[in-house]
């Protein structure tokens, strides 16, 4: 989702991580959101206000009584304002007064007010013995458990203090994917789904294996957008080099390298999902026995003969037992008569609708972050998607097979 036209209200309050709001600050700038800033007094011991002002291009509200004030409640006027709201960092005192409705300086009462109307995003940073305090988890309980509100958890690493230890703010790109899925319509809010990513490995003997280009990014884009929109996502993965953002905790990994791993682990979990995306890139076929130590190339060898045979396939079986209230939706990367392949394909594997693209399309494939699709489905409607970035792709997709 883009930030773009977006009005985002941060709130800082006095923690060390407040030194790293102004890169925030100018990163939602940079991606066309309007910024505007309160802050607790004790905020502005760690960062200026003129430097909070010069990067929002706004007035900082930082007293509720000053007379330079634009409106006479601004802690009103600002979330009335605002599409979404972000506390970072939130402090163990900021979080405390947020969970028992105390209102008593700038940062505060906007909270109060905003809370209830607007989505919010809450990023704790403090020691690790203050996280671990019980009335500070008693609290995080409290406020994660209010509609509009995500609390994102803090990392583990070197603190302010010099220890190591649960405490640190997520990164300013976190952040920011946080407010895109605070903002994001949740129109697969309840939604189970399942979906596959990366190739496969077929293991030859201990140090080899055969397999293909697969990154897993679009199987990834895909995980994330079915997050950003509210479903609770499994994902399958095989080999992977993509990172898996996961700010909320909705997407649980799987890790499945072989053809044979990925079809139990989706076998298995497929009763207790709604929507399956196979996105994944299964090898057909894998080597009939693993050598137990290194294939050695012997004196005077020319030549190695591989048996192979082919590997479960997970579309087949999913298709073969989708219940009426499922839908299953394939994949097809084809070389040739791509679109003739693809829909025998949906068609034998009783599939919803696959999504085909061509390796004969520039910027299309194999480690690309860019994709061209077509979208098939099985009533006959066939949608054509442009060159876009995967995360682009992957949004259309859901919103036209699922919205």
């Amino acid at each position: 989702m883009s930030l773009r036209g977006k009005r985002i209200l941060v709130g800082i309050s006095g923690g060390i991580a407040a030194y790293k709001i102004p890169e925030l600050i100018r990163s939602l700038v940079k991606a066309g959101a309007e910024v505007r800033v309160t802050t607790t007094k004790n905020a502005l011991e760690f960062v200026t206000e003129l430097t909070l002002q010069t990067l929002s291009g706004s007035r900082v509200y930082s007293d509720v009584f000053a007379a330079i004030n634009e409106h006479s409640t601004e802690h009103i006027s600002l979330p009335d304002w605002c599409d979404a709201m972000i506390v970072a960092p939130a402090t163990a005192n900021v979080i405390g007064k947020m969970a028992a409705g105390i209102a008593d300086d700038a940062l505060t009462t906007t909270i109060a007010s905003c809370v209830a109307r607007k989505p919010m995003v809450i990023a704790p940073a403090m020691n690790d013995k203050m996280w671990e305090n019980p009335a500070t988890q008693q609290a995080i309980e409290t406020i994660r458990s209010w509609q509009n509100v995500k609390v994102l958890e803090p990392e583990v690493g070197l603190l302010a203090c010099g220890t190591c230890g649960k405490g640190r703010m997520p990164e300013i790109e976190q952040l920011q994917e946080a407010l895109e899925y605070a903002l994001s319509e949740p129109s697969l809010a309840g939604k189970r789904v399942l979906i596959t990513a990366g190739g496969t490995q077929e293991k030859l003997d201990p140090v080899r294996f055969i397999s293909n280009y697969s990154t897993g990014k679009m199987g990834i884009a895909l995980a994330q957008e079915c997050a950003r929109r509210g479903a609770a996502v499994t994902l399958v993965c095989g080999a992977v080099s993509a990172p898996i953002r996961n700010p909320f905790g909705a997407i649980q990994r799987i890790d499945a390298l072989s053809a044979h791993a990925m079809h139990e682990a989706c076998a298995q979990a497929w009763a207790k999902n709604d929507i399956a995306i196979l996105c994944a890139a299964v090898a057909d076929f894998a080597p009939e026995e693993e050598a137990a130590d290194k294939i050695k190339k012997q004196p005077g060898q020319t030549e190695l003969t591989l048996h192979l045979t082919t590997t479960p396939d997970i579309a087949k079986t999913l298709g073969e037992s989708k219940r009426a209230d499922q839908q299953l939706i394939g994949f097809a990367l084809e070389t040739e008569h791509e679109k003739e392949n693809a829909l025998r394909k949906l068609e034998r594997k009783h599939l919803d609708a696959i999504v085909l693209n061509s390796l004969r399309d520039e910027g299309a494939g194999f480690g690309c972050d860019t994709n061209r699709v077509t979208i098939l489905a099985a009533n006959g409607k066939s949608v054509e998607l442009p060159l876009q970035s995967k995360a682009d792709v992957a949004a259309q997709i859901i919103s036209t097979l699922f919205t």
